[in-house]
């Protein structure tokens, strides 16, 4: 069978929700689910085993099994018939399901999981993987329209290519619309590594537009040939990117983005409009890294 989506468990009902949608990502992909718990042995001396002042059935180990079966139960009344197989892993979660995401098709978290504080948003382990991952990263949120498009947002960098070719093929397994969604803004940084990119020697609106629909038709170029049944929607907007993608995910299933576009700093793993959907977008974020898809 080929590489499994690998969902994170801890528990949670946001890891269960996250369950549910793995098993159905699996399923579309004509593969099998794998249910990851990660457990790292607290500094105190938690036994793994049943306490011997405790219940018989306490311990660390008892309360992983009994998770990770419950993940499994889930996923397999969500999707009849789909493999599904459960592993316990030693170590910090975020170490653990890095290593998992080598040999995975896909990564399926939920936004927050046990131990996180109630006025956060978003867990720590769904943000650092989505930058660390070394396939494309799902963090389950918000409430998604089923009947809604694939939301794609579109920055023309070379970065971004993998979630393009992404988000053509996920549109096409769920049979459903891509919206191609491009914002821009009066000024744009500098291409790296492209110091002949032409530049106005005055601002001109309709200049810039004309160059920002040229780069969202190249960055589609090719795909639709590839996806010749489905149905693709281009969006142009002069607005700030991080709010147009979070206002579009409202009437969306999934919205999909690269880890970091142009104009980012080198040295971030995770840009500033990946983030702020990771946090604020209404439907599930898949977050793909160059070379991914």
């Amino acid at each position: 069978m080929s590489a499994p989506v690998v969902v994170g468990v801890d528990g949670s009902p946001s890891s269960m929700e996250a369950v549910e949608v793995a098993a159905r990502e699996a399923r579309m992909r004509g593969t099998g689910l794998k249910a990851v718990r990660a457990f790292d042995r607290p500094g105190t001396h938690v036994p793994l085993g049943p306490s011997p002042l405790g219940p018989v059935g306490g311990g660390l180990r008892q309360e992983v099994e009994l998770s990770l079966a419950e993940a499994v139960q889930r996923a397999r009344s969500t999707v009849p018939g789909t493999q599904v197989t459960g592993a316990a892993v030693a170590g910090e979660p975020l170490a653990v399901l890095e290593a998992q995401s080598k040999d995975a098709v896909l990564v399926v978290v939920g936004s927050r999981g046990l131990g996180g504080f109630s006025g956060l948003l978003l867990g720590s382990t769904a943000v650092h993987l989505s930058a660390r991952g070394r396939c494309p990263v799902m963090v389950v949120r918000g409430r998604p329209d089923p009947t809604g498009p694939v939301l794609l947002g579109v920055d023309g960098s070379p970065e971004g290519a993998a979630a393009v070719a992404f988000a053509f093929a996920e549109a096409s397994l769920r049979g459903t619309d891509l919206v191609a969604l491009h914002a821009w803004n009066a000024w744009r940084p500098p291409e790296p590594g492209a110091p002949d990119l032409p530049v106005p020697p005055v601002y001109d609106a309709d200049w810039i537009r004309d160059e920002e629909e040229r780069l969202l038709t190249e960055a589609l170029a090719g795909r639709r040939e590839e996806h010749p049944d489905l149905k693709v929607h281009r969006r142009l907007l002069r607005a700030r990117t991080r709010q147009a993608l979070i206002d579009a995910s409202g009437s969306a299933q999934l919205v999909v983005v690269g880890a970091r576009g142009r104009g980012g700093f080198a040295g971030l793993l995770l840009g500033s409009v990946s983030q702020a959907l990771l946090h604020h977008a209404h439907c599930p974020v898949a977050v793909v890294r160059p070379g991914q898809a």
